[in-house]
Order: C-alpha cells, then sequence, then structure tokens
C-alpha cells in the first residue's frame, strides 16, 4: 500500500454567520473576509504539517489546485510543490505528488512541462504529476475558459506536455489551441521519458476510464463523501478493466478519505466533531449556480446522470444533510476512532474498493494546527505501520516512482 497525505488548505476562520451572509465559498466570496495575517500563519502551518508527514515516511505528499475560493487555498500547487521539493529529495521514501495541474488553464501548456521537469530533477525524481480537467468552479467560472472549450483544450494540452517530455528534439505543435514554432522543454524530467501520471476527478466517466487505460495512467477520485459512497464508482471502473481485458492491479486507482485519529472512539469525536462539520457547512458551501456550467459535462456524462460532487444538489450533499458524528462514521464520510479503530476501517476501505493509492485527508475545516500535527503523528505512527501490508507482494506497485536516494545525498 501506499499512502499519501494531502493538505487541502481550507480557510480556518469564516464568520459564524457565512452561511447566512454568503450564498457560495466559491467564485461569490468576496476577499475581504480573508485576513492576509493569519493566511500568513495557516500556510505556514500547512507546510509545517507537510514537513512532519515527510519526516514520519507517509509515502508521498500531494498537493492541487483551486481558484477563487476558501475552500482550499492552492492557487497553485507548484509554489507549495517547490517549498517541499527539496525536503522530499532528503527524505528516504516519500514521493511529491501534483494532483493538479489543471492544464486546459495554461497558455501556454508547456508550462507545466517545464515546472513541473524543475520540480522533478530538484526532488531527483520522485515527482508524480496529476493532470485534472478541474472543476466547473475553477476552470469555467474563476477562469472564464468556454466549458465547450474546456476538454478540447485540455486534451490538446495534455499530448503537447507529453510530447514535450518525450521529445529530445525541437518540434513544432500546430493545435487548435496552441501553436509553436519552438518547443524545447529545458530541464527535461529526471524521470524517462517522464513522471507516472495520475488523472484525479470527482466523477466517473467511463470515458475517463477508457482514457486511463489506453495511457496506462492512475485514476484517482476525488470525493469527500466517503468510502461507502465511493463503492459504485469503484464497482464500475473495475468492470470496465475487466470489459477491456485488462487486469486487476489496485494500484491503477487512488481514493481520498477524511479521517480522524485520537485516544479513543469517544474522544476522536469530541476533537474532531466542529472541524468536520466546518468542512462540510462553510468550506463546502457552494452555490447551485455554480457547480457546473451548462456544456460542462460531456454528452455521455449527461446521459449517466453524473454530476459535481460539489453543491447542495449532489447526490453526496443529499445523502449526507442532517447526519450525527456516528452516522458520518457509519456511512464512511469519515474514518474516524482510536488508531485501533481507523486501522480496522481503513481495510475495510482498501479491501471494498480495491486500491493502491490511499490519499488521507487529516486537516479539516477550522482545525487548528497543533490537532492536525496530532492527527498526522497518529497516522503516521499508529495506523499505516498496521495497513501497509494489505497487498503485500500480491501486486507489483505501479504508477509510482522507482524512488532512490539522489546522489547528491547519498553524498551528503
Amino acid at each position: 500500500m501506499k499512502f499519501v497525505f494531502m493538505n487541502l488548505m481550507s480557510y480556518r476562520d469564516l464568520p459564524e454567520d457565512f452561511t447566512e451572509k454568503h450564498k457560495s465559498v466559491y467564485i461569490s466570496i468576496p476577499n475581504s473576509l480573508y485576513d492576509p495575517e493569519k493566511g500568513h500563519e495557516m500556510y505556514n502551518d500547512f507546510i509545517d504539517q507537510y514537513e512532519l508527514a515527510i519526516d514520519l515516511g507517509f509515502d508521498g505528499v500531494g498537493v492541487n489546485e483551486h481558484h477563487a475560493n476558501a475552500y482550499g487555498m492552492m492557487p497553485s500547487p507548484n509554489i507549495i510543490a517547490a517549498a517541499l521539493a527539496r525536503k522530499v529529495r532528503e527524505s528516504e521514501k516519500t514521493a511529491l505528488i501534483v494532483l493538479g495541474n489543471s492544464l486546459a488553464l495554461y497558455n501556454p501548456p508547456i508550462r507545466v512541462a517545464e515546472e513541473l521537469a524543475m520540480l522533478d530533477n530538484i526532488t531527483g525524481g520522485r515527482l508524480i504529476a496529476g493532470f485534472p480537467v478541474g472543476t466547473s468552479m475553477d476552470t469555467n467560472y474563476a477562469y472564464g475558459v468556454n466549458p465547450a472549450e474546456l476538454r478540447p483544450r485540455y486534451y490538446e494540452a495534455h499530448d503537447l506536455v507529453m510530447k514535450a517530455w518525450k521529445e529530445r528534439e525541437v518540434f513544432h505543435f500546430n493545435g487548435k489551441f496552441n501553436q509553436h514554432r519552438y518547443v524545447n522543454v529545458w530541464t527535461r524530467p529526471y524521470q524517462d521519458p517522464h513522471p507516472p501520471v495520475w488523472i484525479p476527478g470527482g466523477a466517473a466517466s467511463q470515458e475517463t476510464f477508457d482514457w486511463v487505460a489506453e495511457n496506462d495512467y492512475q485514476y484517482s477520485y476525488l470525493s469527500f463523501y466517503g468510502h461507502e459512497f465511493a463503492k459504485d464508482k469503484f464497482d464500475k471502473f473495475w468492470k470496465r478493466r475487466k470489459e477491456l481485458g485488462l487486469d486487476m492491479n489496485p494500484y491503477k486507482v487512488g481514493f481520498v478519505q477524511m479521517i480522524c485519529i485520537s485516544e479513543t472512539d469517544e474522544k476522536a469525536k469530541e476533537e474532531y466533531e466542529e472541524h468536520v462539520n466546518y468542512f462540510f457547512n462553510k468550506s463546502f458551501h457552494v452555490s447551485p449556480e455554480f457547480t457546473e456550467a451548462p456544456g460542462y459535462r460531456t454528452e455521455k456524462s449527461v446521459r449517466a446522470g453524473l454530476q459535481s460532487q460539489y453543491g447542495t444538489e449532489s447526490a453526496g450533499a443529499k445523502l449526507r444533510a442532517g447526519l450525527s458524528w456516528e452516522q458520518m462514521v457509519e456511512k464512511g464520510y469519515v474514518i474516524a476512532g482510536s488508531p485501533e479503530s481507523v486501522v480496522k476501517q481503513i481495510r475495510k476501505a482498501i479491501k471494498k474498493l480495491h486500491v493502491g493509492h490511499f490519499i488521507a485527508l487529516l486537516n479539516h475545516g477550522s482545525m487548528p494546527h497543533e490537532l492536525a500535527l496530532k492527527n498526522i503523528r497518529l497516522m503516521g505512527e499508529e495506523v499505516i505501520p498496521h495497513v501497509r501490508d494489505i497487498w503485500g507482494d500480491e501486486y507489483e506497485v505501479q504508477n509510482w516512482p522507482k524512488i532512490e536516494q539522489t546522489p547528491a545525498v547519498q553524498k551528503a
């Protein structure tokens, strides 16, 4: 098993009356609610949390991309990744996973190829490159990309980035959205020909499953409604792989799960409940008018009834409404309790979903820094050692860097 720590970097000090006075945490939230002095403290706390996860030997640390919101204060994942790159380089085993760049937002996309190649070189070949399409809020509303063009732009940008990494001579690129007389990425990635590629997403469409399979990528399902809600999506993924005659290697998928660990089950509720509620009620307070611009979903996704996980109209939000802490744990929205309880719940989730990459969210909503550090430490010291062997040697680890100490670290 591979265990990854990811920090959404939610703004943890929204006012008490936020949901009454403001219709959405995305797009329309006024930045007058943002306090730069508090932001300075939060960003440095978040980086401290990442560094603790590296020190504890998490297999990976993940960063992602969102815009115009207080739900995830990481408009540039590459900046946070750069702040972590040297520490990742010096660790014994940790990979650096950039779960976003949203390729369609970059003009030109070769900027992504250049910056990720730099990160791969700094870390000595420990980078994983994630290429999400991006939410409709981030892409269509915050960045103004025409929803009808979003996916064609994404696929063209993907092709340009991958060719820029693979080619060893200067070439020209003449696409619909990108025209370049000279494409010449310096530096090229440390990993040859390029880092492993993950495709993160908040929906699960057959189109995505087929494209991931065609390119031999990893698919990461990013949902905040837990492993019970995700079961149907993973069943469809594995069913499609069988139809395509492909293997059932669990390292072809990853899954995001909220986790809260304390000394006892009762203390976990006492310490974390208010912060989880803050996340779902404030950090996840999205107006339906922003969740999906017309044209964002493909025709196949519309026919299949696939919707964004954001907003009060989504199936997940309807299922969550009014749930108590105990019900949220029972339904898998949150894995919570003592280390022993959490080990049992994680084992159940991993086996049920058949996943090899487990992405742990350990800082939620308004959670104070010290509590987040406690949660990360308990996960690293009391939980991961007891669940790492779930797949044993049954499957080959795939879509992961071949991590070795770089020559510079060995010399030091």
